[in-house]
């Protein structure tokens, strides 16, 4: 771990959030967030005939998805330092710099990375796995760690 974090953490007695509060979160976040998209699409499902129409559907809304998740990340974690998964799993996201919650451009930074991350085969999540201050690619470029509230 670099030792600037691990003085902090030390310094302030903040400890990190595990792996699995981590993935909990995601889970929780994904999940509303899918379900809001099947409430927003309802009718446009109901009228679907066939699976493949479901799937041509969905393909035809990525953009849109994409763009609610970056607003969803982005608001919630500037507004309460943490999604509402995250809430729930009692964690939260801090600057490193502040140790307050990230202001709008480093939870748009934040926000935007962590989707090319899912576009690269979750391969910045495997990295904060290994990551010895368990830092995802979104946070090492927001400069941000995740830790227990």
């Amino acid at each position: 771990m670099n030792e600037e974090i691990e003085n902090i953490l030390h310094r302030e007695d903040i400890t990190l959030a595990s792996i699995q509060s981590r993935a909990m979160a995601f889970f929780i976040d994904e999940m509303l967030l899918s379900f809001l998209l099947i409430i927003a699409m309802w009718d446009s499902f109901m009228n679907a005939q066939t699976v493949e129409d479901i799937i041509n559907l969905t393909n035809n809304f990525i953009l849109e998805y994409i763009f609610m998740k970056i607003v969803y990340q982005t608001f919630f974690t500037m507004q309460y330092g943490a999604t509402i998964g995250k809430i729930a799993m009692k964690i939260r996201v801090i600057e490193i710099q502040t140790l307050a919650n990230p202001n709008v451009l480093v939870a748009l930074n934040r926000a935007i990375f962590r989707i090319i991350s899912e576009m690269l085969f979750y391969l910045g999540f495997a990295w904060g796995v290994a990551d010895p201050a368990r830092q995802t690619w979104h946070d090492k470029t927001a400069r941000t760690l995740v830790v227990n509230a």
